[in-house]
C-alpha cells in the first residue's frame, strides 16, 4: 500500500509537572509516494515526535495524519497497531536488535508476528541481509557486530515486512562519519531501487541536503 502522506494541523502536547508542554504547534506536511524526505533542525524541536506520529506510534493531540484514503485517527488500537506492523518500518539511532537472536532472526521476527512460516521468513530475510551487504553474518549476534553492521541489521528489519514507508531516525547519528555515510548511501539506494517512501529525521545538515526535500523545523513548527 503506497500512498501519498499528509498531516493537516498536527499538535502534540504532554502533561509535565502538572503542566501542558506543547512539542508540535500545527505541523503540516505532504510526502509524495518513492519521496526520500529529511526532517532537519536542532535537537527538541519535535522532529522524533513528529516521525512517531506520521508513523503510528503515538496519536496526536489534534489534526490529521493520513495515508492515502486511511485516516489513522479513525484506527482502533488493534488496527493501528496492524497498520503500523504492515505499512511502517522503523530505524532508530540505537538499533534495538534482540542480543540473544541471530541477525537473521532478527530479521525474521516481524514476518514470525505475522504468522508466516519460519522457512519463508528465514528466507526473505536472508536474501535481505545479503542485500545490505550482510550474506557472511547471518548467524552473528549483535555483539559479534560492528555499529555499521548492526545498523544495516536493523534497517533489514524494517523493510522485511515490505512497509509503504521507511520512518529513520538519526539512523547514522551513533556511527562515525564513514560509517554513517555507507548507513546513508543504502538507504538512498534502497529508496531509488524500489521507491521506497523515506521519511529521514536528522540534525546532519550534509546529509539533510542530499535527500529528495529537506522540512525544517523549529519550536514545534515547520519553517520555510
Amino acid at each position: 500500500m503506497s500512498e501519498p502522506i499528509v498531516a493537516q494541523e498536527v499538535t502534540k502536547s504532554f502533561a509535565r509537572d502538572g503542566e501542558r508542554v506543547e512539542v508540535l504547534k500545527g505541523v503540516s506536511l505532504a510526502v509524495a509516494v518513492g519521496e526520500l524526505v529529511s526532517i532537519a533542525g536542532p535537537s527538541g524541536v519535535g522532529k522524533s515526535t513528529l516521525l512517531h506520529l506520521l508513523g503510528g506510534l503515538e496519536r496526536p493531540t489534534g489534526g490529521k495524519i493520513s495515508y492515502g484514503e486511511t485516516n489513522l485517527a479513525e484506527l482502533t488500537d488493534l488496527a493501528l497497531a496492524r497498520f503500523r506492523n504492515r505499512h511502517a518500518g522503523f530505524v532508530f539511532q540505537f538499533h534495538h536488535l534482540l542480543p540473544e537472536f541471530s541477525a537473521v532472526e532478527n530479521v525474521m521476527l516481524p514476518l514470525l508476528i505475522r504468522r508466516a512460516t519460519p522457512a519463508a521468513a528465514r528466507e526473505r530475510a536472508a536474501a535481505l541481509l545479503g542485500r545490505v551487504g550482510l550474506s557472511g553474518r547471518l548467524r552473528h549476534r549483535p555483539g559479534e557486530l560492528s555499529g555499521g553492521e548492526q545498523q544495516r541489521v536493523a534497517i533489514a528489519r524494517a523493510l522485511v515486512g515490505e512497509p509503504a514507508v521507511l520512518l529513520a531516525d538519526e539512523p547514522t547519528g551513533n556511527l562515525d562519519s564513514k560509517t554513517g555515510e555507507e548507513v546513508f548511501e543504502l538507504l538512498r539506494e534502497l529508496n531509488q531501487e524500489t521507491r521506497l517512501t523515506c521519511i529521514l529525521v536528522t540534525h546532519n545538515e550534509e546529509l539533510a541536503r542530499r535527500t529528495d526535500r529537506v522540512l525544517r523545523m523549529l519550536d514545534g513548527r515547520m519553517v520555510e
